[in-house]
């Protein structure tokens, strides 16, 4: 008898187990260059990199960007489409991965290319346009027309992609007090301060930083332990580490994704921090295709660890499992996720040579199944 027991709870420990590395992987896609319904859902093996299809939307234009509310039951994306561009709330049922669509709103600003959600608003940084929209989000998960616009101001001095002010992300401080922006066309990073009840008046700006010019801020980054920023520029490959502190930045020191002998050109994309705080992730898109791996330090400094191929072009997005055991590489125009495994003693990737073949993938975001 006291065989069998042991049995049954070593059964049961294994499947409760087995079902602790499974993750639900979501991914937003760009759906006119290619046949693609717009977000999909797999479930996604942290032990084994094993992938499985589970569902998928239907006739939504370009969700290149998505975030998952607290709770786990509602799905907020992006509809990248210039003066059409829109928010759509979703119902997830995370079991299935099935997606029901609850509404949609138009972000009163172009091409919305990031996103983020909380109990009480949906935010979105509109690149074409230089703004931030602000969506009261509703106890069934809907959200309701835009209640705040924040309009960007200015230029850089780099003609072609900073002629006017292009918001490319906001980001909420780990306290949830502010919310910061990177403008790729002002050279900045704006810091709001954040009032989730506010009305017409949830951002409030509060501080801003330049980066050297022609930077072109894309992507940024809070460390673990929420003391410092990394901010990723776009159109150089700097990466710029800032001290923080209640809404202020500072700057500590720079380094930079791209190789001392390269040539051609320059297309930094996204930046991550591994999940135990060690190690930090930037890729270059352009002619490089590449990511970089970096040591963090204790004084917030970065140290160069490996610079590898992302295997396809166009790597702009890409994310970490739960676990760190896996990183995952979304690329554009190659249409396909490159899965490498993590070492999580030395940051180093290797391919592990499983694929993800998807048109267009440019968001993906794990989950709790």
């Amino acid at each position: 008898m006291k065989n069998v027991l042991f049995l049954l709870s070593f059964f049961a420990l294994t499947t409760l187990q087995a079902q602790e590395n499974k993750f639900n992987l979501l991914i937003g896609t760009y759906t006119k260059s290619c046949d693609s319904k717009g977000i999909y859902v797999y479930e996604f093996d942290s032990q084994t990199s094993d992938f499985t299809f589970k569902n998928s939307t239907e006739n939504i234009i370009n969700p290149s960007y998505l975030t998952v509310s607290k709770d786990n039951k509602f799905v907020y994306s992006v509809s990248e489409n210039d003066k059409q561009s829109a928010v759509s709330a979703f119902k997830f049922d995370s079991k299935d991965g099935k997606l029901d669509l609850i509404n949609s709103e138009l972000s009163k600003g172009q091409n919305c290319c990031y996103i983020i959600n909380d109990d009480k608003n949906v935010i979105t940084a509109n690149y074409s346009s230089g703004s931030i929209s602000v969506f009261v989000k509703n106890s069934d998960g809907s959200i309701g027309e835009v209640t705040q616009v924040v309009q960007h101001s200015g230029k850089g001095i780099n003609e072609k992609r900073q002629e006017a002010p292009h918001a490319h992300m906001v980001y909420f401080s780990p306290d949830k007090k502010y919310v910061l922006a990177n403008d790729l066309g002002t050279d900045k990073v704006y810091v709001y301060q954040y009032n989730p009840n506010g009305g017409n008046e949830v951002l409030k700006l509060k501080s801003s930083v330049s980066v050297n010019p022609g930077g072109g801020p894309r992507h940024l980054i809070f460390s673990n332990d929420g003391k410092f920023v990394y901010v990723l520029q776009e159109l150089n490959g700097t990466i710029s580490s800032f001290s923080y502190a209640k809404g202020i930045l500072a700057k500590v020191s720079e380094t930079t994704v791209v190789a001392s002998d390269f040539k051609g050109d320059i297309g930094a994309a996204d930046i991550h921090i591994s999940p135990d705080g060690k190690f930090l992730y930037a890729t270059n898109r352009g002619t490089a295709n590449d990511i970089s791996v970096f040591k963090i330090l204790k004084n917030g400094k970065l140290e160069f660890v490996q610079r590898t191929s992302t295997l396809g072009k166009g790597p702009r997005n890409f994310a970490i499992d739960p676990t760190g055991n896996f990183l995952l590489v979304g690329h554009q125009y190659t249409n396909e996720i490159v899965i490498f495994k993590r070492d999580k003693t030395t940051g180093n990737l290797t391919d592990t040579g499983k694929r993800i073949t998807l048109c267009s993938p440019v968001c993906l975001v794990f989950t709790k199944i």
